[in-house]
């Protein structure tokens, strides 16, 4: 285990010392993230407790509490269980008492829309996270479904409250506001990716976000990050033009904070 705490206090310094940061680093106020692929080998996110060590600790230095970590659930690539997944979380949650890194690590998923995400709703098996039990969900990069209003109302109908993952990232909306429009008014809630803001995933992505931001279109903003090389997004997020609008949109996140002193 020393092996483990020197590799962490050597990473960790690698990302606390970049260029221009400030001496008292940036903290995330929302203290809740929603979005993260922390549990080793069960889809492209982390590898080892080693490096889902490093990212854990690294978020409860940016003033992170809560972590709703969320691994892909896709029927082709990766048909992970409930069962599978509620053993990864104990497991982290195992391994943060042991470092004493006060962090509470809950497990929901990032569902694919596909045939075992339409088994899992229909036998009432899925994954959810907070009072309102919001289900993660993600479509095709292609072509929007046709038929993704429908599963909203049989999201809503079994009590679940939808939770759109990334949708600046889809370039089926990027000229069809009145699409996304239609999902909030469906009852479909947005879910926005720190990286999207900074440029990662390229200039017509960045923009869809300010678009979805100046609408005041964001429920949640959602780290999505998989490894830790992906630590640096924060800096470059607190950063960003678009940063400041944060503060005018309806966050979920901070609730999701308050709920864990309300049960305590």
């Amino acid at each position: 285990m020393n092996r483990v705490n020197k590799l962490l206090s050597r990473l960790l310094s690698l990302f606390r010392n970049q260029p221009g940061s400030s001496t008292e680093p940036p903290t995330c106020y929302w203290q809740t993230d929603i979005h993260s692929h922390f549990l080793p080998g069960v889809d492209d996110g982390v590898n080892s407790q080693e490096e889902a060590l490093i990212c854990l600790q690294q978020f409860s230095d940016w003033g992170i509490r809560r972590i709703i970590t969320t691994p892909h659930v896709s029927q082709d690539w990766y048909p992970n269980t409930k069962a599978t997944l509620l053993d990864g979380q104990a497991m982290l949650q195992a391994l943060v008492n042991e470092h004493q890194i006060p962090l509470v690590v809950e497990v929901a998923a990032e569902y694919q829309v596909d045939e075992l995400f339409l088994d899992l709703l229909r036998d009432d098996q899925l994954l959810s996270f907070g009072s309102q039990k919001y289900v993660l969900f993600e479509t095709g990069w292609a072509a929007a479904p046709t038929f993704l209003n429908e599963i909203i109302f049989h999201l809503l109908t079994q009590g679940y409250q939808p939770l759109l993952a990334h949708p600046e990232r889809y370039t089926y909306y990027h000229n069809d506001l009145k699409a996304l429009s239609d999902l909030r008014k469906a009852g479909c809630l947005f879910q926005l990716n720190w990286g999207s803001m900074t440029g990662r995933y390229g200039r017509k992505v960045q923009a869809q976000a300010h678009r979805l931001l100046t609408n005041k279109w964001v429920d949640f903003m959602g780290s999505d990050i998989h490894r830790p090389a992906d630590l640096s997004l924060f800096n470059q997020l607190v950063t960003s033009a678009d940063y400041p609008l944060l503060a005018q949109q309806p966050l979920r996140n901070q609730a999701l904070f308050d709920e864990l002193n309300q049960v305590n």
